[in-house]
């Protein structure tokens, strides 16, 4: 009884619940422990907290039901089993047989009589006390197997968590080499490993977590890929899983300082082969995409050029045919030979031009000379650039006074307005006026040329700015190539701004280009 007084004067309240007391000595010994041999301590620190836990717990129900309550043997015996059942589910068998042996104690002394003595005098009370003893041992082993089965359903359940995430991670790229180096990393944030390596067969680089840290042979990897059979090196916590697709293995996986069960390793691997194989086979896709319009491209340019360069060159053919025939020729007749010759060496030089910057823009070849100018210093000298296509439409420039300035390269967008110019021109019926308008809108200011022409539609207003492509109904009646729109379109991109077209066919069509403000 003194000791169980000295146990309710230490802990307080006897009603209180003292499961948590076992934590507090632990904190309270990690507070204390700092010796070399910490990490040994830790654990007998922790089991010896639990079994004295385990007595104040007993000690708690026995000065609580002696000293404050009084109640019968079977409500004590039922209150000790419930403080058995929840130190197992707590801290697991054997703190909880523990509690048991020693609430069999207590109950026999405290509970059943005589009061006060180990010894029984009713036969019928050995029942009970055996009962209660093996009741209070049953109970403890489910409890256990209770938690161990808890436990096992938790670590399964952040095991799935961690796969998924670790999943959704490798679809992050498409690019072989760029997932490659970016797994090993995923794999040490995803599971705590210390280090991870990959190896893929047909690769002779190894992807390392941390290339400081070589603790992964590169000769172990090698093997586990060749043979295909994983090898675990507990002694030194080093894993190394063949990396299988199906039946095949396309690589290997090495892992250091790894807590991981076989299944998470095989589902880990499994993923990772997963993952190299589909970037590799969208890699490969898009290389054969690229191939396939690169042909188309190259079939669309020959075209273009054969169809384009045919008319000048057969005029400048005729013309010097003419002249070197020997005829007489007056000298008008010769002056407009020449001038044939002189109209379609000008062309032709376009032509090859247009090619050669559209090459360049794309290459990202061209320099742009950014400054802060009024879109309106662009557009007179594009105005006055394709003086000789509007000779038969009036433009109307109608720019508010107090449009900011915009950056950008006054030659560039002189040219990308010229080329709009040209097109609302050439696609316009004679006499019908162009109109150039501007506004600002959030922080860009809009530009936009409109003309009174057939119009485009639906589907090709997203074609026309792709290179060589020229509306279906004006192809054939509309010298062009088919890249200006294209040039325009990526010199505007070029300055962070974008280019587009609204039409109604019949009604005439507004194309217009947005640029940031100074």
């Amino acid at each position: 009884m003194a000791l169980l007084e000295g146990r309710h004067s230490l802990f307080g309240n006897p009603a209180l619940n003292v499961f948590g007391t076992a934590d507090i000595l632990v904190e309270k010994a990690k507070i204390v422990d700092v010796g070399y041999n910490r990490v040994v301590k830790k654990p007998i620190l922790r089991s010896i907290a639990q079994y004295v836990s385990s007595a104040v717990v007993v000690a708690g129900i026995v000065l609580v039901y002696r000293k404050v309550i009084n109640v019968n043997a079977t409500t004590a015996a039922l209150t000790f089993l419930v403080g058995v059942l929840g130190v197992s589910a707590s801290w697991g068998l054997r703190p909880a047989i523990f509690m048991s042996m020693l609430a069999t104690l207590a109950f026999n002394y405290y509970f059943l009589p005589p009061i006060g003595s180990l010894t029984i005098a009713d036969p019928q009370n050995w029942v009970a006390l055996v009962a209660f003893l093996v009741a209070g041992i049953v109970a403890s082993q489910l409890g256990e197997r209770a938690r161990r089965e808890a436990q096992r359903a938790n670590e399964r359940r952040h095991e799935a968590e961690r796969l998924y995430k670790f999943s959704q991670q490798l679809l992050a790229s498409d690019n072989v080499a760029e997932l490659l180096n970016v797994i090993p990393t995923f794999i040490v944030e995803s599971f705590g490993v210390e280090t991870a390596a990959i190896l893929v067969s047909s690769r002779p680089d190894i992807y390392r977590s941390n290339p400081a840290r070589d603790v992964l042979d590169r000769h172990d990897l090698q093997l586990a890929a060749m043979r295909g059979e994983p090898k675990i090196d507990a002694e030194h916590g080093v894993i190394f899983m063949p990396l299988r697709m199906g039946l095949r293995v396309v690589g290997s996986m090495g892992l250091s300082g790894a807590q991981l069960s076989r299944e998470t390793l095989e589902a880990v691997s499994s993923l990772i082969a997963i993952a190299v194989e589909r970037a590799g086979a969208v890699e490969k896709l898009s290389k054969a995409e690229a191939a396939r319009e690169s042909e188309q491209l190259r079939s669309a340019l020959l075209d273009s050029v054969t169809h384009e360069f045919r008319t000048p060159l057969t005029a400048i053919k005729a013309s010097v045919t003419s002249l070197l025939s020997g005829r007489d020729l007056d000298p008008t007749q010769r002056l407009e030979l020449l001038t044939v010759i002189n109209e379609e060496s000008d062309r032709l030089n376009h032509l090859v031009g247009e090619a050669a910057e559209m090459a360049q823009l794309e290459a990202g070849q061209v320099e742009l000379h950014l400054g802060s100018h009024p879109i309106l210093e662009a557009v007179e000298d594009a105005i006055e650039r394709s003086r000789p296509t509007l000779a038969k439409h009036p433009v109307n420039v109608a720019l508010p006074q107090n449009l900011p300035a915009v950056r950008m390269d006054v030659g560039r967008i002189s040219e990308v307005i010229a080329q709009l110019l040209e097109n609302a021109a050439k696609y316009s019926p004679p006499e019908s006026p162009i109109h150039i308008t501007g506004e600002l809108k959030n922080q860009m200011v809009m530009t936009s040329i409109a003309d009174h022409g057939p119009g485009i539609e639906d589907f090709e207003q997203f074609l026309i700015f792709e290179k060589f492509y020229r509306g279906r109904n004006q192809r054939l009646q509309v010298q062009g190539t088919g890249m200006g729109l294209a040039i325009a379109k990526a010199i505007v991109e070029a300055h962070g701004g974008v280019i587009g077209v609204t039409s109604q066919p019949g009604r005439g069509s507004v194309f217009y280009f947005t640029l940031p403000t100074a």
